[in-house]
């Protein structure tokens, strides 16, 4: 008989779930920032469904007036673009030595001669990418070279003994490229000048800072790289060590936001007076990994695409942004190992 109850009550956690995973109504989140499943991955295009079970990699959004397109990447496939209203994606052509390795983030800079560029680490490839929008290859920064001078005695002597140049994430400010290397020993912040924007130049910069460590200014695993330019700040998702680390300009800390303990914050993404911020774990191991959306650095809403909303692949979350389209707020997510996609509605 206890065998047949065990059984029984195995069959309606099933049917439950089978009742969550297909339910178009399911909805995550709390108070004002409540979200439902409006695109899954069936609304990528053919040669993007085909490779995202290895999507690594994150998301830009081209913010410019009149503007409002995403990009983000997917080794095996190239550049995809989802239009500003969220409706469509299509493909970009993309260099074979882009298309072919996995571009980790993304990054729009508009440049002072008013071309536009995406920024792609390559995690892979040891290199930073820039392309226009249309995915032609700009140019490209890879390892320094020994002896050039990056500002800290730390950095310096890693690349003199051919430690390996791995960048996570990239952002542009002031003339600068600020990029993460959380995947290498050194877990520094690197700095690179643009030299020239017609054509595109770059060359190393004396200024690196961080390290890998648990102490306050250090990272352990320097994931995802923000630039807010109303506080003229930087806000690194500092991964394993669960917080968001922040940083001015010219590389001084400044404070850090505790996160979840255990939840992996992988990156952040402002929009307005919120924060979202894509966790690689949930705190209960069991369970899908959140994505957190913030107000005054406190979590106002936690969105579980696996639990609640039934995206299975949703264990691992990597990337998500927060887009406006009309007066409705969306999340675009990204998953990892194994990759999916999804958009969220906010549910007014």
């Amino acid at each position: 008989m206890k065998r047949i109850a065990i059984l029984s009550v195995f069959a309606t956690l099933l049917a439950i779930s089978y009742v969550r995973a297909n339910d178009a109504n399911a909805v995550s989140g709390q108070g004002k920032m409540k979200f439902r499943v409006v695109y899954k991955s069936d609304h990528l295009p053919a040669e993007a469904q085909k490779v995202l079970k290895g999507a690594h990699g994150g998301f830009a959004v081209d913010l410019s007036k009149g503007k409002g397109e995403t990009y983000f990447a997917l080794k095996g496939a190239g550049i995809i673009q989802i239009s500003a209203d969220l409706k469509s994606t299509k493909m970009i052509d993309t260099p074979e030595v882009m298309k072919n390795t996995n571009l980790h983030n993304a990054m729009i800079w508009h440049a002072p001669d008013k071309q536009s560029h995406l920024l792609f680490p390559g995690n892979e490839a040891n290199k930073v990418f820039v392309t226009g929008l249309d995915g032609k290859l700009d140019t490209s920064i890879g390892t320094p070279e020994a002896g050039v001078d990056l500002g800290n005695p730390v950095p310096n002597e890693y690349f003199k003994n051919k430690g390996a140049f791995i960048p996570t994430d990239v952002e542009q400010a002031d003339g600068k490229l600020y990029i993460t290397t959380g995947y290498s020993k050194l877990d520094y912040v690197l700095t690179a000048r643009i030299s020239k924007t017609s054509p595109v130049e770059l060359a190393w910069n004396n200024l690196s800072f961080g390290g890998k460590g648990k102490g306050v200014g250090q990272f352990d695993t320097g994931h995802g790289i923000t630039y807010l330019p109303k506080q003229k700040r930087l806000d690194i998702a500092d991964r394993a060590n669960g917080e968001i680390d922040r940083f001015s300009m010219d590389g001084k800390y400044l404070s850090t936001v505790a996160m979840p303990k255990d939840s992996f914050p992988c990156d952040t993404y402002n929009l307005g007076k919120y924060t979202v911020v894509a966790s690689l774990n949930n705190p209960d191991k069991t369970k899908g990994a959140a994505i957190y959306i913030m107000e005054n650095d406190k979590v106002i809403s936690t969105i579980l695409p696996k639990e609640e909303l039934g995206l299975t692949n949703f264990m691992h979350i990597h990337n998500a942004v927060l887009r406006q389209v009309g007066k409705k707020l969306y999340v675009i997510a990204q998953a990892w190992n194994p990759g999916d996609f999804a958009i969220f509605e906010q549910v007014q």
